[in-house]
């Protein structure tokens, strides 16, 4: 499994249901500004937060992008 932490940008399985304006495609990139038991993450599209324990945000993610 990858390694994230604080501040890191991660791509999520599915898409967030926003819109990239430029590209009219799904946003998926996330940054994490929580951990602990539970994780916290914000698109950076339209700064939506979603929060999620940690065995269910390691069972969706797909690939770290930045640390």
């Amino acid at each position: 499994m990858a390694e994230y932490q604080l501040g890191s940008i991660v791509e999520m399985k599915k898409p967030h249901a926003c819109t990239i304006k430029s590209t009219g495609k799904k946003a998926n990139r996330w940054e994490i500004t929580r951990l602990g038991a539970d994780i916290k993450i914000r698109c950076t599209n339209c700064n939506h937060e979603v929060m999620m324990g940690r065995f269910d945000f390691n069972k969706k993610l797909q690939k770290v992008l930045e640390n």
